[in-house]
């Protein structure tokens, strides 16, 4: 399925990568996941497909969730990334949950077989939003759910995180939202209401290790060569260094407030 997969996230996502993005990348808010299952009508076990499961991250937050955690059936994560997957098998060990090689138009799930379809931190990477949106109809039973997930660095609230995002998507090889297009596409409008987003503001402890491992987990920055990325570290203590905007935690310790935000978007599948 590597014709499936785009190419950066292929060479950045792959064998070797995958240890620092499962420890550089932040979980994901309680409230956020509460969300996800308020928006799933299932009274009972609720079936998840989880496309783009990188290696557990969110998989994790929602086993650990109170709302989840008793009312899951089975989670199927679908990830292309052999090396992902390898991590997620590592760090994900929970009898209701498998995980497979797949893509957003290739699941390998059966029809009507899911209650909600959760996306977190990948739908960015589809290479097809049209065949995405006929593949997730297809799956979904009548009223599922498809839950889009992000953590995003909240660039609008300190000039230090505007700085450190205009660097980091200097180095992105895809336009930025370009995935907004899928809720005008005639295979969304068919089978999907229209969606409904929320936002959670949030602040992260923050040092400039963690900093400069996020930015260094990004795929478009991991398939640089070593002196591109010591350019890279360079570059991310100069914005730090100045520090516009920045806000203290413990400043002996070299801790601060990283701001964040999770944005999460629900497409319900029409009856």
């Amino acid at each position: 399925m590597s014709t499936s997969i785009h190419a950066v996230a292929q060479q950045g996502y792959g064998a070797g990568t995958n240890d620092l993005y499962d420890r550089a990348r932040p979980s994901y808010q309680s409230n956020a996941v509460s969300h996800i299952r308020q928006a799933v009508k299932t009274a009972g076990a609720v079936n998840v497909v989880e496309i783009g499961a990188g290696t557990g991250i969110f998989t994790r937050a929602l086993l650990a969730h109170p709302e989840w955690k008793d009312s899951l059936g089975k989670l199927k994560a679908v990830e292309p990334s052999a090396g992902m997957r390898a991590t997620f098998a590592r760090t994900v060990v929970d009898p209701r949950v498998s995980v497979a090689e797949g893509s957003f138009a290739a699941t390998g799930v059966e029809d009507g077989w899911a209650d909600v379809i959760i996306i977190a931190q990948a739908f960015h990477w589809c290479p097809d939003y049209e065949a995405a949106a006929k593949e997730f109809a297809r799956v979904l039973k009548p009223n599922g759910v498809v839950a889009l997930v992000w953590n995003l660095d909240d660039r609008d609230a300190a000039a230090w995180v505007a700085q450190l995002r205009d660097f980091v998507e200097g180095h992105m090889s895809f336009p930025i939202g370009l995935w907004r297009t899928f809720f005008g596409l005639p295979s969304y409008g068919a089978s999907f209401k229209p969606e409904k987003e929320e936002t959670w503001e949030y602040t992260l402890p923050g040092t400039l290790e963690i900093v400069t491992e996020r930015a260094l987990s990004s795929s478009s920055i991991a398939i640089l060569g070593e002196e591109e990325k010591k350019g890279v570290c360079e570059e991310i203590k100069k914005i730090m260094r100045r520090g516009d905007g920045l806000v203290w935690r413990d400043e002996g310790k070299g801790e601060f407030e990283y701001p964040y935000k999770t944005n999460v978007v629900i497409c319900e599948k029409q009856a």
